[in-house]
């Protein structure tokens, strides 16, 4: 079979020949049709050994269903979620049947394939948040694909939310009640802090959390140490916490990945939830879309065509 694999020179992406997927009793193999890029995939390339087959987000149709009895049937259009060493970028891929999920008719494979990690990352940091209705919730990192589902999601469950990005363009149509460029430390505070930022961002993030409320932190697109003042935690917020999520690690422990990646594409088919692509194109040009990708140029999420 044909795969995007890691090679030695920048921007670290081709289309080779590699050996077929071969699924194990748990796993359906995949005719993938549509794939979506994300940061950090795309950030690792570099230093994976040439010929890898990397990615994370899966949109097809299943050749042949998982042994053991388990996921969609032969022939179902469906979306998943690859582990952490990837496996997606190619035209075959073997998912577990726990992390796939049938697709409605009205969700295209294009729409699907940005649901796993950006969709799934702001649907667990909501839902490890709580309940959110009527609170505030600032949602840093607001313009990346995470961060354009969460503003969504959040304002689905009610809240009130704040958007933080450089580029704001587009995120009040997508529910931010308010939208900002900088975070200062003093403020507003905040139920609900979803970071994607790390860095001084969350430093100054954990200053901004109301008493009881928490701080989500999901990635590190800044890889500065994190510092405040302490007090402004235990102190001046006494209950507050901060969250570390990582998404692979949250449905290894949940079980719910296939459930979850169901509920978001009932949202998409229901036109309540948007998935925000920014660039769709064939996966012959991968190596274009992980430049804009990696250089900022992609609002939302960047979603490839297998042809």
């Amino acid at each position: 079979m044909r795969a995007v694999v890691a090679s030695a020179t920048p921007p670290h992406a081709e289309i080779a020949e590699v050996p077929d997927a071969r699924p194990e009793r748990s796993q359906a193999l995949v005719e993938v049709r549509a794939f979506s890029l994300n940061r950090g995939e795309t950030r690792r390339l570099s230093t994976l050994e040439p010929g890898t087959v990397v990615g994370w987000d899966v949109a097809g149709v299943v050749r042949s269903a998982a042994a053991d009895g388990s996921g969609p049937p032969e022939g179902a259009r469906v979306v998943g979620m690859m582990p952490p060493h990837g496996g997606g970028w190619a035209e075959l891929a073997a998912v577990r049947a726990e992390m796939l999920a049938q697709l409605p008719d009205e969700v295209s494979f294009e729409q699907a394939a940005t649901l796993p990690i950006a969709g799934l990352t702001a649907l667990r940091a909501l839902e490890v948040a709580g309940f959110v209705l009527d609170k505030p919730v600032l949602v840093t990192g607001a313009s990346g694909g995470v961060g354009r589902f969460a503003i969504q999601l959040a304002k689905l469950g009610g809240g009130r939310v704040t958007a933080l990005a450089r580029r704001t363009e587009g995120l009040r149509e997508l529910g931010a009640d308010e939208v900002i460029a900088d975070l200062a430390p003093e403020g507003p505070t905040y139920d609900v802090i979803i970071d994607a930022i790390g860095g001084p961002v969350l430093g100054t993030a954990i200053r901004r959390v109301s008493p009881g409320g928490i701080v989500v932190n999901f990635a590190s697109t800044v890889p500065d140490p994190v510092s405040f003042p302490a007090r402004d935690l235990f102190g001046r917020a006494p209950r507050a916490r901060l969250y570390g999520l990582y998404v692979f690690a949250e449905y290894e422990h949940t079980r719910t990945g296939a459930a979850d990646l169901g509920r978001l594409a009932d949202l998409v088919a229901a036109g309540r939830l948007d998935p925000q692509i920014d660039m769709t194109a064939s996966w012959h040009e991968a190596a274009r879309a992980i430049e804009a990708l990696l250089e900022r140029r992609v609002k939302g999420k960047a979603v490839l065509r297998i042809e």
